[in-house]
């Protein structure tokens, strides 16, 4: 079975009717088996190799430096097993103790000064304040019922 060619594009099979119309050899010509190009296709003969990639390949002396780290800030909270803390960064204790000291103590903990004591930029702290709040927990008594007394 002959494959059969691709649709014409609506824009295009106007222009092409009229070709053909202009030209009726063109016709002929693309219906026509050429034997002496088959003979040269089926002589061809691929053999490709995949390029050696640079990333493949690491240069020893383009290593990257070392980021700078620093210890965590009251290192007294045991929740996570953190080492060191890239300098620009904070721990999420370290996040919720500057929050909590800012809502209690606004006038001491500035932007300014947690910038400087936690090595941050002053934009990431303005913004740190703004839209990060913590949260409170409050447990009112429940109304009209005892406690149990302990013994």
């Amino acid at each position: 079975m002959k494959p059969s060619p691709a649709p014409r594009h609506p824009s295009t099979k106007n222009l092409l009717l009229e070709q053909m119309s202009s030209h009726p050899e063109i016709k002929g010509e693309i219906d026509r088996k050429d034997d002496k190009l088959l003979s040269l296709l089926k002589d061809v003969y691929v053999d490709s190799q995949d390029p050696v990639s640079s990333l493949q390949v690491k240069d020893a002396t383009a290593r990257q430096k070392p980021k700078e780290f620093r210890l965590p800030k009251d290192y007294q909270f045991d929740m996570m097993d953190v080492k060191n803390i890239p300098k620009g960064k904070i721990s999420i204790v370290e996040a919720l103790t500057l929050l909590n000291n800012h809502k209690l103590y606004p006038d001491t903990w500035t932007a300014k000064k947690i910038a400087e004591e936690y090595h941050l930029e002053q934009q990431d702290v303005n913004s740190l304040l703004k839209y990060f709040v913590t949260f409170e927990v409050k447990i009112f008594p429940p109304e009209g019922k005892k406690a149990i007394e302990s013994k």
